[in-house]
């Protein structure tokens, strides 16, 4: 028997059909959306380890206070039995011959971080800055937070073989640097400011580059110093970072402690938190100490911040070149000239003031130096500079008996000069 259907029904009918329709996309839509918040979710519990103890900084960070042996570094799979080292066996020669590390050049207030105003962790524990849901949607893929793009170490010889290597990558560079020898460390004390950043998918950041290997695919870099990336902190703040990799920024490394890799026993700093306070042009200047060095016996490549904060270790096998030692150092500044408008960037780099300004104006890295085969710490042998468009960013080298080898650098991109 054939079944029949009022004009009533057969509108109902086709109505629902209709709307089954129009949901399908939006219920696929829904899924991919439950997908992508499960992906966020699994990712922020694998980064923010369960803590002892939070503390709410000033400047809206969380810094979770998280037992040393549970820090994100053990994820690593090389890292599973690792036993931690608690210090280093050897300190290099000559460390503390310099008295104003960690404080403004008058000798007054030492630079300390925002989130120490509001307390600070146990002994036992590592202060870690908390990673937010809305710190991983500002990346370009979750895959991606907390790593720098391909090709962001400035290669000082590229204008030769290479011109437009460095250009191509959008980071722009004015650094000092050494080669041509096996180091084992370096250290400078760096002036803090807070350069103005042109849009969030920029940078400023002024550091020291512990080099190993070729620019190509398989480059091991260590490196420290203080950064403006609204994009990676979701502000205009200075933080104290670390970053490395072993294959040139491909699959391994990242800022801080956003992987597996460095080992932090420190629990007074914390990476990635606002330095405080910052330097101010022609007014008080202050700056941060950093030095990085292998341990002769262990091979563990340690960071040390200031005159006494050691803040832990990146296990020597987790690279290849630099688990024998650097064969470049590099000191200096980086930005990321996007040319979003067909211009260049205003991104400020250092100061955001050319060298030539001098002191409290311009920022500088002072007592630039390395660290030898016999684990001195010794001034640089034959010092070059480089820099892609010097109207844009520039350095300018010096040496006297306080400051020992010495550099201003900076500028403030866009001008007459550097359209």
């Amino acid at each position: 028997m054939a079944l029949q259907f009022t004009s009533v029904e057969m509108r109902t009918r086709a109505l629902f059909c209709f709307m089954f329709l129009l949901a399908a996309p939006l219920h696929g839509s829904a899924t991919r959306l439950s997908m992508e918040n499960l992906e966020v979710k699994k990712h922020l519990n694998s980064l923010n380890k369960p803590p002892l103890k939070s503390i709410k900084s000033p400047d809206g960070d969380i810094i979770d206070c998280v037992h040393m042996s549970h820090q994100p570094a053990f994820d690593h799979p090389l890292l599973k039995n690792h036993t931690i080292q608690m210090r280093p066996n050897y300190h290099p020669e000559g460390l503390f011959r310099d008295k104003k590390v960690g404080k403004n050049v008058e000798g007054s207030k030492p630079i300390t971080q925002l989130w120490h105003e509001n307390g600070r962790c146990p002994e036992g524990t590592i202060p870690i800055r908390r990673t937010k849901k809305e710190d991983l949607l500002r990346a370009s893929s979750i895959k991606s937070y907390g790593k720098k793009n391909h090709r962001s170490v400035p290669k000082p010889k590229s204008a030769d073989p290479e011109p437009d290597l460095i250009n191509q990558s959008g980071h722009q560079h004015a650094i000092a640097y050494v080669e041509g020898d096996k180091y084992y460390g370096a250290k400078a004390t760096i002036n803090v400011w807070d350069p103005k950043i042109q849009q969030s998918n920029e940078f400023s950041l002024s550091q020291i580059w512990i080099l190993g290997g070729s620019f190509a695919s398989d480059l091991n870099s260590i490196e420290a110093g203080w950064q403006v990336s609204p994009d990676l902190y979701g502000d205009s703040n200075t933080r104290l970072f670390t970053y490395w990799t072993s294959d040139s920024y491909q699959a391994t490394g990242c800022y801080n402690l956003l992987c597996s890799g460095f080992i932090q026993i420190n629990n007074e700093i914390a990476m990635g938190a606002s330095i405080y306070p910052i330097s101010d042009y022609h007014s008080s200047q202050y700056d941060i100490s950093i030095l990085v060095w292998k341990d002769p016996k262990e091979g563990n490549w340690w960071m040390q911040f200031g005159g006494e904060y050691v803040l832990g270790y990146w296990p020597g096998y987790l690279f290849s070149y630099l688990a024998d030692s650097a064969s470049m150092i590099e000191w200096g500044g980086e930005v990321v000239n996007s040319e979003s408008d067909g211009q260049h960037t205003t991104t400020q780099m250092g100061s955001g003031h050319f060298p030539e300004e001098g002191f409290g104006k311009a920022s500088y890295f002072r007592n630039v130096q390395v660290v030898d085969d016999s684990n001195n710490l010794r001034p640089p042998k034959d010092i070059d500079t480089f820099t892609e468009q010097s109207n844009c960013y520039s350095v300018q080298l010096g040496k006297n008996n306080e400051w020992g080898n010495f550099f201003y650098y900076g500028g403030p991109g866009r001008n007459p000069n550097c359209p």
